[in-house]
């Protein structure tokens, strides 16, 4: 095992550590990760359809199945552990739970049930499997495009773009709903999600990470309320079932989408010890109209985003989430993910050493 793994790395004094987040687990790919120097591996399930990888099986590539009847086994998930600590890295979290596993609960359909049983597992398998973090959004997935025309960034390198306007009609409902929902219905169904799963999280020593909706543009979207677009909304769903083991996947880039001053975000959440994990990525302009870009020239200072995160005393991982694609960059933008990883240690550097 490599001798620099992430704890020892971090047992220097650094309160925040730099992740990643990658499907593949492959040594090739993790081997990757560790020559950059980042310590911590947020793994992208294959159920998802955000960030597409491809990836070979004839050269040993792995990853971690999680869908609607595919919950990983405690084997599984310890041997996806161990792989990763082979290659000197830590096995942090899932990403996120795909819409296939929330959907239902969601909306309040038929399988509720079932699905909160399957999610229940999972968790009770990740602390059994000592991966400690299980991340969350509660966004319906196919419904809204999360981007619409990409931009050109510095150099030409292409970063993602959204803008309302063209979309054809925000307000028209969305394919296979019979009706229009309202916030108090989505209110209700996601308490019932959090009164099922966070004793079963808490007993299993596993953290829930909520994160925003993307984009977090007006009230609701084909007739399906977006609940986390705004400050005030993660305050009353960290409110509303308390718990130490209950939390943030702070995104940067989507509260400085909405206009908010993402260091006073931070404090907010931060001086309480609600951010679980970040998502590091900023964009150019806000909602209703912005596109992503590389990560030092964005709406905030990400100098003055390390200061705060050292200042509130965040003890946890930043993870590059979206990136802008570079040129000869793979699906996996390795190249633009790999220069975020570099520039967010060297900020980290600098600031712990001030």
């Amino acid at each position: 095992m490599d001798s620099n793994r992430a704890t020892a790395e971090t047992s220097k004094g650094a309160a925040v550590r730099v992740g990643v987040r990658t499907r593949s687990l492959s040594e090739d790919r993790l081997r990757y990760i560790r020559q950059l120097g980042a310590t911590d591996i947020f793994v992208d399930h294959a159920d998802t359809d955000e960030e597409p990888d491809e990836f070979n099986d004839k050269e040993g590539a792995q990853t971690v199945s999680v869908g609607r009847d595919s919950i990983p086994t405690v084997t599984e998930l310890t041997a996806a552990r161990e792989r990763v600590e082979s290659a000197g890295l830590s096995l942090t979290g899932i990403q996120s739970l795909p819409y296939s596993l929330y959907g239902d609960i969601m909306f309040g359909r038929e399988g509720s049930e079932e699905s909160l049983d399957q999610i229940t597992t999972l968790i009770r398998n990740l602390g059994e499997a000592e991966i400690p973090i299980l991340g969350y959004q509660w966004n319906p997935r196919g419904v809204v495009p999360m981007r619409t025309s990409p931009v050109n960034v510095r150099g030409q390198a292409l970063g993602t773009g959204f803008d309302l306007a063209e979309l054809d009609d925000p307000h028209a409902l969305a394919p296979d709903l019979d009706r229009e929902y309202t916030e108090p219905e989505f209110w209700d169904n996601y308490r019932e999600f959090l009164e099922a799963v966070l004793p079963v999280a808490e007993e299993a020593g596993v953290q829930l990470a909520l994160h925003p909706v993307d984009p977090p543009v007006i009230e609701s979207l084909g007739g399906i309320p977006r609940l986390f677009r705004n400050v005030e909304n993660f305050e009353r769903a960290m409110n509303l079932v308390p718990s130490d083991n209950h939390g943030l996947k702070l995104c940067l880039g989507c509260f400085s989408q909405m206009g908010e001053d993402v260091s006073q975000v931070l404090r907010r959440f931060g001086e309480r010890d609600q951010i679980v994990f970040i998502h590091f990525r900023d964009v150019v302009g806000t909602v209703p109209e912005f596109h992503e870009t590389f990560v030092d020239m964005g709406n905030f200072d990400t100098v003055e985003v390390v200061r705060t995160l050292h200042d509130v005393g965040f003890d946890g991982v930043a993870i590059p989430d979206h990136v802008p694609k570079m040129v000869g960059d793979d699906d996996w933008r390795h190249r633009a993910r790999g220069f975020t990883v570099g520039y967010l240690r060297g900020v980290i550097d600098t600031v712990r050493s001030e």
